[in-house]
């Protein structure tokens, strides 16, 4: 089947979708967004993390023809042009990039509690973080990011 899908800001086309396909395959192998990742496709790790129609979903869980007319935002949407949103600087100037595999989840969460509440707590910051799983890191360097991403966008 074809789906018709607005995905950062553009009307795009996905050919081929099969039935049980997820909205992360399509994005990424249809649609050439490698940027959400494919770990545990359960759910449980938020790698996929990607927004539908404005809210934070896992991509893997959704069936590509479900987002059939809805607007989808990835994390290679949320900078401007060349321009890495204030998100994704944080994370690249704090080091909270390892591997990157966990990244682009970490980062749309991040985007999405920032959105909601400028300025959070630690406790506030760990609880939004809680659906997101990293093996490098330890946390401590995203804790650093988040919080001198919340500064920079206040």
């Amino acid at each position: 089947m074809r789906i018709e899908l607005t995905v950062n800001g553009t009307t795009r086309e996905a050919d081929d979708v099969w039935e049980g396909e997820s909205l992360l395959y399509a994005l990424r192998e249809r649609l050439g967004l490698p940027g959400s990742k494919n770990a545990c496709e359960q759910g449980e790790c938020g790698s996929c993390t990607v927004y539908l129609d404005g809210l934070p979903v896992c991509s893997c869980l959704v069936a590509a023809g479900q987002a059939a007319g809805r607007e989808v935002r990835t994390v290679e949407g949320l900078a401007e042009g060349d321009e890495l949103h204030p998100v994704q600087q944080a994370f690249v100037d704090r080091g909270a990039v390892q591997c990157g595999f966990c990244t682009p989840g970490l980062v749309v969460t991040t985007h999405d509690l920032l959105e909601r509440n400028p300025a959070p707590s630690d406790p506030e910051i760990r609880e939004a973080l809680a659906g997101n799983l990293c093996r490098c890191t330890g946390y401590e360097k995203i804790m650093d990011a988040v919080r001198e991403a919340a500064g920079a966008q206040r």
